[in-house]
């Protein structure tokens, strides 16, 4: 039995846990010159998902996405973090509430 508890806490030690969860996507998402930089962002499926926001701009802009049912105020020059839901394949749209004439932008995942 010592033995068993002893090969046990080696393969604990040595996969860093039980549980160690696989950490999330990042992506970085920029707002300058009036667009998203990328506007079209592919992601792994099934898997959480952190969006890094900068604005760029002198403006501030909102990030908003009905399918993604998150919005978030960016201020001029700030950068804030979304994390988003493991996401199942699709598209998920975004775009800048503050400003109609912005083009969207995608968030695919595959």
């Amino acid at each position: 039995m010592k033995n068993f508890i002893v090969v046990l806490n080696l393969i604990f030690l040595a996969t860093g846990g039980w549980a160690a969860a696989a950490p999330d996507y990042i992506i970085d998402l920029r707002y300058e010159n009036r667009r998203w930089i990328p506007e079209t962002i592919v992601v792994p499926a099934n898997r959480r998902v952190t969006v890094k926001i900068v604005n760029a701009s002198h403006e501030a802009i909102e990030f908003e996405s009905f399918k993604l049912n998150r919005e978030k105020v960016v201020g001029p020059g700030e950068t804030v973090t979304i994390t988003l839901p493991a996401l199942k394949p699709g598209r998920y749209d975004f775009y800048d509430d503050f400003h109609a004439d912005v083009p969207q932008g995608t968030i695919v995942a595959k």
